[in-house]
């Protein structure tokens, strides 16, 4: 199996990569530093707020899956969305990223 970051490093990471890049990007929750799963909140600043929830391929390869469809959600359904993910996985980190245009400094992350 591949050895992997733990996730607290690789978070650091990605949120000075995005901050290097203009990009705001916020901490909302401390997770399980080594291994624990990641939920991107990326607020659109108007449109609404799309919820992406980490996920792994059959090689390993890092991911992400629109966890509430295609469609932006508001931001109260997108926070309900992450309160009740944290209480099923209490090692969840959540972090939001302010992105007109969608993107985040996590989409390459890990490619």
């Amino acid at each position: 199996m591949e050895e992997r970051l733990p996730t607290e490093i690789w978070l650091t990471a990605q949120i000075r990569q995005g901050h290097a890049a203009g990009t705001p990007v916020y901490l909302l929750r401390r997770g399980e530093p080594r291994a624990g799963a990641v939920l991107v909140k990326v607020n659109l600043m108007g449109p609404g707020c799309r919820v992406l929830s980490q996920v792994r391929d059959g090689l390993g390869r890092l991911g992400w899956m629109s966890a509430l469809g295609e469609a932006p959600a508001t931001e109260a359904d997108a926070d309900a969305y992450i309160e009740r993910a944290v209480k099923r996985d209490p090692d969840l980190w959540v972090v939001e990223v302010e992105s007109r245009d969608g993107k985040h400094p996590f989409e390459v992350a890990g490619a």
